[in-house]
């Protein structure tokens, strides 16, 4: 297969929309618009009660064909903006793709090769970015970008299913995450929310000492400091250069002023960050470090609130 997939993963709240729309405008990426939720309802293992199957690795009907295959994907942000743009919450942004066509594209693109996972994957994705007739090209694309919360759980599956794939993963400290996670009309309670991101990191960890050369783990502090230096080593990671765009968070091309609602994060800064850390009870701040477990010490957070 020479379908190049950089996949972007993070824990709920945890800077991946941020990392996403950062990437958007590098002239060798094609950045999915939103986030690319690539699972199945036949998603069924020891993690389906933790996480949504919307976030995972597909899995696929064996006896499904093309068209069932594709409508197996739940892709839920991208779906309802093109078929019901009036209830997305992107309804705002210029978006000029149909769904429809980007079916028939899917079938057009897997037809003739052996049936796989990972060949879906590649005809998702180009099928997306051939049907989307208002998307900025550069003319250099190589690799195409998706981004799926909580994804790195699956990690060994996509790197095995896409062999010119990688994996990375953004971690954000638990403090600043949980604070903006209460933001949400339903928020998850304390103990499940860092019982969530703990299991997360579990996975990152171990995939990373798995597959040094294929996942890789980046702080949103970090990146939110200096976009353009931790990017960029990534990009220069896998043959791509660090481009300029890496500087600022885009949506098609277009410099966003602030990453809402792509995320709960609206402005990617240190100070924001420390500050939202801060919106938290003394009480909140000691049960998550108790709930967090080693995890803090062992991704450099021990002294973020100090």
């Amino acid at each position: 297969m020479d379908f190049r997939l950089l996949m972007l993963s993070a824990m709920y709240e945890n800077g991946g929309n941020t990392v996403h729309r950062f990437l958007d405008g590098h002239p060798q990426m094609y950045v999915y618009p939103f986030e690319s939720q690539v699972g199945t309802h036949l998603v069924h293992d020891h993690l389906t009660s933790m996480f949504p199957v919307k976030y995972r690795w597909p899995v696929f009907d064996l006896e499904a064909s093309p068209v069932q295959d594709y409508r197996s994907i739940i892709d839920e942000e991208c779906k309802v903006r093109a078929r019901t743009p009036k209830v997305s919450k992107f309804r705002h942004m210029a978006f000029a793709m149909s769904d429809d066509e980007r079916c028939e594209l899917f079938v057009r693109n897997v037809s003739g090769h052996p049936r796989s996972t990972g060949g879906n994957m590649a005809a998702f994705f180009r099928a997306t970015f051939e049907a989307w007739k208002d998307y900025s090209r550069s003319g250099e694309e190589q690799v195409y970008v998706g981004y799926s919360p909580i994804i790195a759980v699956d990690a060994e599956k996509i790197l095995r299913d896409v062999p010119e794939g990688i994996v990375v993963h953004v971690v954000r400290n638990p403090w600043s995450a949980y604070a903006d996670t209460k933001k949400r009309p339903v928020p998850m309670p304390l103990f499940k929310y860092i019982t969530a991101w703990t299991v997360t990191q579990y996975h990152a960890l171990v995939f990373k000492s798995l597959f040094p050369d294929r996942f890789f783990i980046v702080r949103y502090e970090d990146v939110i400091e200096n976009p353009a230096k931790i990017l960029g080593n990534i990009c220069n990671k896998i043959g791509l250069k660090a481009a300029t765009s890496l500087e600022q968070p885009t949506w098609n091309g277009n410099t966003l002023e602030e990453v809402y609602p792509w995320g709960t994060i609206r402005k990617a800064s240190p100070q924001v960050n420390r500050a939202t850390a801060e919106e938290l009870s003394a009480e909140e701040i000691d049960r998550i470090r108790t709930w967090a477990g080693p995890y803090p010490a062992i991704l450099e957070y021990s002294k973020f609130l100090d």
